[in-house]
């Protein structure tokens, strides 16, 4: 289901261990030769397949220079047969260039001491060299640490440290070998790992850049934690540019208060006097991702005006310290903003997810009109600003995310990072093509289509619809490892992906319909675009498939019951299956109050609306996948549906990964992931 959104191009591929975990670089054992090159034979096929997707260099996170004229950034290159991952850091002008490597393995660079300086993590140490890469040195005085952030001066650092405040039962009984939790409260587990009785807390030390010394939690005793839980991002943590302050993001809760509440809210510390204040008091939604202004003034930040909404919208506020006042800015902006960067005291530049794409736009602390700077079918985002060059992450359903430098008078895109540059030009792409239409209701909907290369109209394709999970958030030009729209395009499917009711970036109105109408106007939306697309002399519309994972899962379970012999195949993903029994077993309650209405025993008129109710009209083939270790929908839903096609005499499959999440992440479960997902298809679609 839909979480709090990280960054753009990062937030489909991380994991929540990897944002736990930021020291790691993953296993490498020293005889890995990671490559990216393709084969001879992949190149003559000359068409994406999960082995070259696999084959990808990554791109992780980036720094830009004080400056504003160079980058760090990281790269995982990936080995399939023995899971070994290299992450190693480049440096590259932001006009562009030939990258540079700073160090083979390592992760989180950092500019620091004006840019004369770089740190980054390696082996879970913090390192440091000089910017011509000379003098590098294990910074001594830091361990077990998980991210950290140095001080625009150089002198002070701040690093998160998981802290233990709870005790075990084992410990309270001095029974080592039990195992067993005693649980009083909710919130014991989430997305996917249980309580470890620890907190994330916030370190502040001296720094001199080769030792670190006379560190202070700012939050002991504390059984609250920044950043917050389940992704524990970073860019929730700020420094003022003198060093003075932190602002950071924390939410004052536990349990069931936890789990029933979005309301998070941004602090500001100062260093000197140990004093806290809480800037969006006022505001009872998420409030997140504090900015400082570059004279230190004032903070900018995402808020949401609501508590337990978590896709409201994503509101622009500016703090000012001086008079301890908090403005929100343009009023009638009814489009999310996230990745907030200041240029000067008075201007910023922003993302949001807009018609199908995410673009950069920008306003003034004045109050002024937000305009559009950038254009282009793509994902721009996360974007980072310094000295009047912007550079962003780049990314599209055709092309895997890279960095692109943005002119600021112009806004015109330009790719500077060429990672993948040999499978560009060894494989081919399909064509994606924007397509409106008439809903039902004589709506206009924005969808996007994905053609197999070498489309030949005058033929007739199988085709998928695809079923986006959140169920709100964008379905934009986003590139993902896994649900990979040119993989499928590859195999010869025409791909339908409709920004049905509750896709951001159409306005708020569209956002929000999808609340306790799960069986509504959005599930009619995907029978529009059906419909639409299956009226397309080159679609064969006797085999059409719908897919999805999350809410798309659950799309996919809703439609099998009620489809009209649309469609030919389903596969469904860590999708609810049984509202009644998931609301029991979920642990962020604030989502199921708002979306399907609360409780069972409230008898909501939304549960209508569980696929469960619906299963007795299941009769096309459907495979459906779960990992155990997901606790957003439990697996034991997937487990139900399952059984219910198999009573039914349904075709079906079951795939149960026992150390996977919401997500299949690892590269041989991964792999076996893609193979079974276009067996199920071409068995009843080819």
């Amino acid at each position: 289901m839909n979480k709090y959104l990280l960054p753009a191009v990062l937030a489909a591929v991380l994991a929540i261990a990897s944002c736990r975990d930021k020291t790691g670089e993953g296993r490498d054992n020293g005889s890995i030769r990671f490559s990216n090159e393709l084969t001879r034979e992949e190149k003559s096929a000359g068409k994406m397949t999960p082995e070259i997707l696999w084959k990808f260099g990554r791109l992780g996170s980036f720094d830009l220079s004080p400056d504003g004229k160079e980058i760090l950034y990281t790269v995982t290159d990936i080995d399939v047969k023995t899971e070994a991952r290299r992450t190693n850091i480049f440096r590259m002008p932001s006009s562009g260039g030939d990258p540079v490597l700073v160090s083979e393995g390592g992760s989180s660079p950092r500019w620091f001491d004006n840019g004369r300086s770089i740190a980054f993590v390696k082996n879970g140490r913090l390192m440091a060299m000089k910017a011509d890469g000379s003098e590098m040195t294990e910074v001594e005085g830091l361990d077990n640490f998980e991210s950290y952030s140095i001080s625009p001066a150089g002198d002070r650092i701040l690093f998160t440290r998981r802290v233990k405040l709870d005790r075990t039962a084992n410990e309270k009984y001095n029974l080592p070998k039990a195992r067993v939790r005693i649980i009083d409260d909710l919130m014991y587990r989430h997305w996917n790992y249980w309580s470890d009785y620890s907190y994330s807390h916030i370190f502040v030390a001296s720094f001199n850049g080769k030792r670190v010394s006379g560190e202070k939690d700012i939050m002991e005793g504390q059984r609250y934690e920044s950043p917050t839980a389940p992704f524990f991002d970073d860019s929730e943590i700020a420094w003022s540019p003198d060093g003075r302050y932190i602002a950071y993001t924390s939410k004052r809760m536990t349990g069931r208060d936890y789990a029933r509440s979005t309301n998070t809210d941004i602090f500001l510390y100062d260093i000197s006097s140990g004093k806290e204040i809480n800037i969006s008091e006022k505001n009872h939604g998420y409030d997140k991702y504090p900015v400082f202004s570059p004279d230190g003034s004032k903070i900018a930040f995402q808020s949401m005006e609501r508590d337990g909404y978590e896709s409201d919208l994503e509101r622009l506020f500016i703090y000012d310290i001086s008079s301890g006042k908090a403005v929100r800015l343009n009023r009638s902006w009814d489009y999310d903003v996230e990745n907030i960067n200041w240029a000067g005291n008075s201007s910023l530049y922003f993302t949001c997810a807009y018609h199908g794409t995410i673009q950069i736009f920008r306003t003034d602390t004045g109050g002024g009109e937000v305009v559009r700077v950038t254009e282009g079918v793509h994902d721009l985002g996360p974007v980072m600003l310094r000295s009047g060059i912007l550079v962003s992450g780049l990314q599209s359903m055709s092309m895997a995310p890279e960095l692109a430098a943005v002119d600021l008078s112009t806004g015109s895109v330009k790719q500077i990072s060429f990672i993948n540059k040999n499978i560009y030009d060894a494989v081919k792409m399909g064509r994606t093509e924007e397509k409106h239409i008439r809903t039902k209701d004589n709506e206009d909907m924005h969808m996007w289509v994905i053609y197999p290369p070498d489309f030949d109209p005058s033929r007739k394709y199988p085709a998928l619809l695809f079923c986006k999970g959140g169920p709100q958030g964008p379905l934009s030009q986003s590139w993902s490892y896994r649900w990979n729209y040119q993989l499928m395009a590859a195999r010869g499917y025409i791909v339908i992906a409709p920004n049905r009711r509750g896709s951001s970036g159409f306005g708020q109105k569209w956002k929000e319909q999808i609340s306790g109408d799960y069986g509504g106007k959005n599930i009619q939306d995907y029978l529009d675009a059906t419909d639409a697309m299956a009226r397309e002399p080159y679609v064969d519309k006797n085999r059409i498939g719908a897919v999805g994972a999350s809410y798309g899962g659950t799309s996919v379970f809703y439609l099998a019951g009620m489809h009209g012999g649309r469609f030919n195949a389903f596969i469904s993903h860590c999708g609810m299956y049984n509202f009644v029994s998931w609301y029991g077993s979920t642990e962020e309650l604030w989502f199921a109050d708002k979306d399907i209405e609360g409780p069972y025993w409230n008898l909501p008129k939304s549960y209508q609306y569980s696929p469960h109710l619906m299963a007795a009209n299941w009769d096309t083939p459907i495979l459906i996948i779960v990992g155990a270790n997901d606790y957003r929908i439990p697996y034991t839903q997937s487990l139900e549906a399952f059984t219910a096609a198999q009573l039914n005499n349904v075709p079906s499959r079951l795939l149960f990964f026992e150390d996977e999440g919401h997500w299949i992440l690892r590269p041989q479960n991964a792999m076996i992931w893609q193979n079974e997902f276009f067996s199920w298809l071409d068995t009843y679609l080819q």
